[in-house]
């Protein structure tokens, strides 16, 4: 019987492999060159034994390659035989010359500089050719020009390309010392490529992972390469390959110098043998400042030129502080208080391009508003307003008021400016999303806010209600909440804005103004009355507030009920989720039915006709929040009360008997109030401030 040896196939197949990994050995080193050794072309040249590349010339490429090819890899297979190179390289500058763009070390299946540009293309690849994968390249790119066109990451860098100039991977020029930790990136010294220094390079190709080292000639090879990828070349490489190098100049122009080589695909430490010790250096000498014929001319002219500079700077100090003292001068005393916040007029003037029409955003009661860009780029609004009707008493308002408010759900106001008598400009930041308003009534679908995102803004105002209310030095009564004067940045988040009705007092005293401000449809009942403005009456306003931004519509509308009674006549029926705005229950946008109906009640109790029965804005925050009882002791019991309220139906039939003598006021009941003087417009009432 015959035995057959299945070992055998292995055994050969072992054999082949290794005969052919003994067949494809290449080992060379050169420490200095000869014409023999390598195939020159363009600039490229050999002095001294020194392999340069490029010389003065601009535009100009050199290529070195070894005379003949080499294998690269397997016949007939896709395994790629491994290779260890390392050459010392520098980029020698001349003097007063800007130093570029780099060199590359290459494999490439073809001789010459055919398809080929200098400069940033570095005598690799043209405009057409780049990024072919058909040009069966690898290179190793020591790069100082930063070019966009390759995504480049600076104008110092080392990165590994395939096919194209556009670096698979790159990093900045240098290395780790092995003194310290290698994940240390702290530690990383950063090398300048063109400044003449001599450096090593090791590039190690093993098992499709390549790895390149460099670091100063003469230093050990540091244990953390510089680059570690994983890099399958089977289909980059072709079975032979010329290997070597090229660079280009540009405009910009520097010597590529290749002082020594090694390569092996068989011996990994054949890189020792290079000497790096006795080299030349190509570093430019340093001239001493000192020595130069004009330093002394120089350092006479620049003397005089600091002592004039100081004269002048000495006249124009004084100058501005005599210029300064006149305008203190002139001012008023309200001048003198806000002086810090004051902007020049003729920074407003330029960032709003001399106040032309093409930035005006919106026209207000007293002057229109722009918009602007100041010289660091921030984005502004400027309200202008006029000296008539009582705009002086509108702009000391807004600056008394808001000019020294920092929360931030209030618009910031950025700084003013009085241009002369009557003329006063307020700077605020500018708000993306334009005004509450615009996002909720008369919008079209893709810019009307859905449902979750109006009552967070409501929430944003409710939290700059509080401040005013509780959270600065003294009370702030705004006097004019409603939705055109809630503005959205640009992340859509609501700010408070338009102080030109707000009060001040103490938090102990109570407002003494008796005259009727404020914006008819959103002023509560008792200010009709007494035409007194508080806390309570803001309350009220901001109950107005959440029923017409969830409802969708204004507080009056012509041929229609006032919003109130509407909201109040769905509540008593058990359809107050019928009062969210019908294109929103049209879109199904109800985030959900028990959220929505809380925020209503919560507008309903606001906007209650008996100032008592209202809640403060504390606990209204608490109820937006969600806040039930134990959270906080010092509103433990209202809020309790509170929440008992919005689920129970003992306050409908109160609200219910109210309603029949004491409605919200209309356009009407203001009107033909005999109580006081109006100056009346369509939907401003005020009698000064």
């Amino acid at each position: 019987m015959i035995k057959h040896n299945h070992s055998q196939p292995f055994l050969i197949s072992i054999f082949l492999l290794f005969n052919s990994i003994l067949l494809s050995a290449t080992d060379f080193i050169f420490n200095g060159f000869n014409s023999s050794d390598v195939l020159l072309y363009g600039n490229a040249t050999i002095d001294s034994r020194v392999l340069t590349l490029t010389h003065d010339q601009t535009f100009s490429i050199g290529r070195a390659l070894y005379h003949k090819k080499i294998p690269t890899k397997q016949p007939n297979s896709s395994y790629i035989y491994p290779f260890s190179t390392s050459f010392i390289f520098s980029m020698a500058p001349y003097k007063g010359t800007l130093p570029g763009h780099g060199l590359v070390f290459i494999f490439t299946p073809v001789t010459g500089i055919q398809g080929t540009t200098s400069a940033q293309n570095l005598g690799l690849f043209n405009l057409t050719n780049n990024g072919n994968s058909s040009n069966h390249v690898l290179g190793v790119e020591f790069d100082v020009f930063m070019n966009q066109e390759f995504d480049d990451i600076n104008a110092n860098h080392v990165g590994i390309d395939i096919n194209s100039l556009t670096s698979l991977v790159s990093h900045d020029a240098g290395y780790w010392p092995d003194d310290r930790k290698s994940n240390d990136e702290n530690s990383f010294k950063e090398l300048k490529l063109n400044n003449g220094e001599n450096y090593q390079v090791w590039i190690d190709y093993e098992d499709s992972l390549i790895n390149v080292t460099m670091a100063p000639v003469g230093m050990k090879r540091p244990i953390r390469p510089l680059l570690n990828v994983s890099l399958n070349l089977s289909q980059v490489f072709v079975d032979e390959m010329f290997v070597g190098f090229t660079s280009a100049t540009g405009q910009l122009v520097q010597s590529h110098k290749i002082l020594a080589w090694s390569f092996s695909n068989s011996n990994f430490s054949l890189s020792e043998e290079l000497i790096t010790k006795g080299l030349p250096s190509f570093v430019l000498p340093k001239d001493s400042i000192f020595n130069s014929k004009g330093f002394v001319a120089g350092f006479t002219v620049g003397v005089f030129f600091i002592i004039c500079l100081f004269a002048l700077l000495a006249m124009v100090l004084v100058q501005r502080m005599r210029s300064r003292a006149r305008k203190r001068a002139a001012m008023e005393d309200w001048e003198l208080e806000y002086w810090p916040h004051r902007m020049t007029y003729e920074e407003i003037e330029a960032a709003t391009k001399g106040f032309h029409e093409e930035n005006v955003i919106g026209v207000g009661g007293n002057g229109k508003v722009y918009k602007g860009v100041l010289r660091g780029g921030a984005e502004i609004a400027v309200k202008r307003i006029s000296h008539e009707n009582d705009g002086l008493r509108e702009f000391l308002a807004e600056i008394s008021s808001l000019g020294r408010l920092k929360q931030r759900n209030l618009v910031r106001l950025r700084g003013w400016c009085k241009r002369d008598q009557g003329n006063f400009l307020l700077v605020y930041d500018y708000m993306e999303n334009g005004s509450l308003d615009k996002r909720v009534f008369d919008c079209d679908e893709s810019k009307m806010l859905n449902c979750e995102e109006r009552i967070r803004i409501i929430k944003d105002v409710a939290f700059a209600v509080l401040y005013l209310h509780e959270g600065w030095e003294s009370k702030v009564v705004h006097r004019d909440i409603k939705a055109s004067n809630v503005l959205l940045d640009k992340d859509m988040n609501g700010r408070l804005g338009d102080f030109g009705l707000a009060r001040m007092h103490n938090h102990d005293h109570v407002a003494r103004t008796t005259k009727l401000v404020g914006t008819v449809g959103y002023m509560a009942p008792e200010v009709i009355k007494t035409g007194r403005a508080s806390t309570k009456t803001d309350v009220y306003m901001f109950g107005i507030l959440i029923l017409e931004v969830m409802c969708g519509r204004r507080p009056l509308e012509e041929g229609k009920p006032p919003l109130v009674e509407c909201v109040w006549q769905l509540m008593l029926q058990g359809e107050l989720v019928n009062a969210l705005d019908e294109r929103l229950r049209a879109k199904g946008e109800l985030l959900n039915l028990q959220e929505v109906e809380r925020v209503l009640n919560l507008g309903l109790l606001c906007a209650y006709p008996e100032p008592q029965a209202r809640p403060t804005m504390r606990q209204v925050v608490n109820i937006l929040e969600g806040k039930k009882e134990g959270q906080d002791s010092e509103i433990e019991n209202m809020d309790t009360y509170l929440l008992q309220q919005l689920n129970s139906r003992d306050i409908l039939s109160e609200y219910t008997q109210y309603f029949s003598y004491a409605s919200h006021p209309t356009f009407e009941d203001i009107r033909h109030s005999s109580s006081m003087s109006l100056t009346w417009s369509k939907s401003i009432v005020e009698e000064g401030r």
